[in-house]
């Protein structure tokens, strides 16, 4: 690990400011610090995020459920908010990693990185979340773009995402038994009208199924799924699993999440 200088932010303006140059922003740590373990990446400076009030806690209105960026993945398990308004969520961040990550990790720092296999961008998807930032509010399906990719500029800092809560949903994911990534990871929203389905750990990126979102709009349930073709087009393939073997456990998986619903 290359030497780097780490400085504190009071408050989100004082982090703006001081993103300059070759600098990031650190929460959890949790995918950053590894990745500078292993020279994957390289910064002038860390900016501690994670005292600064405001980027935490969890908010719940008739229509969204909100959560601050610096929630950490055990918060979010654990809260009665979450498991109440959307118990799928509070399910998915208890799946993260180990208690080490849960307690350690946090929402925004997860899709801040757009991990290709991480369980909180599929979530973002398929609960149409709305990203806020210190500049302004990011549509989901225009945040994630590529792998380890997103929509953030330079010197943004995601201060809340904000789900919007469906009449039912469910996430299903066959996991890496050592990382506990998702191999292949789906997740389903029914709304009054539309079903959202997202897909993560298949592609270089998270995205929607549209397939799926078809099929089940029209027919919320298992049966409706046998009738779809996943293409392993474009699908990841490594020492995990194939590309074939990842579109059979697409729809394996969305069967599971419309069964759980």
């Amino acid at each position: 690990m290359k030497s780097f200088n780490f400085k504190s932010a009071a408050n989100t303006k004082e982090a703006t400011k001081l993103a300059s140059g070759r600098a990031t922003f650190l929460a959890g740590g949790m995918s950053l610090i590894p990745a500078m373990k292993l020279r994957l990446a390289a910064y002038s400076d860390l900016i501690n995020i994670k005292k600064i009030k405001g980027l935490s806690g969890i908010k719940v209105s008739s229509k969204s459920l909100k959560i601050g960026a610096t929630t950490t993945h055990a918060e979010v398990a654990a809260s009665k908010e979450v498991g109440k308004s959307i118990p799928s969520l509070s399910m998915l961040a208890d799946g993260i990693g180990d208690p080490q990550v849960r307690n350690r990790g946090t929402i925004g720092g997860s899709i801040a990185n757009n991990d290709p296999a991480a369980d909180y961008p599929s979530a973002c998807l398929a609960l149409n979340a709305t990203i806020h930032t210190n500049k302004r509010k990011i549509s989901s399906d225009k945040f994630f773009k590529g792998m380890f990719e997103t929509d953030l500029k330079k010197g943004e800092l995601i201060e809340a995402v904000e789900f919007e809560i469906p009449e039912k949903s469910a996430y299903a994911k066959y996991p890496n038994p050592a990382s506990r990534y998702a191999i292949v990871g789906v997740n389903v929203a029914k709304y009054k009208n539309e079903t959202r389905v997202s897909v993560t750990g298949a592609a270089s990126c998270v995205f929607r199924s549209k397939e799926l979102e078809s099929a089940l709009s029209s027919n919320f349930s298992v049966s409706a799924i046998d009738k779809v073709n996943i293409s392993d087009k474009n699908l990841n393939e490594d020492i995990h699993a194939s590309a074939e073997y990842r579109a059979h456990l697409i729809k394996v998986m969305a069967k599971k999440a419309v069964s759980s619903c």
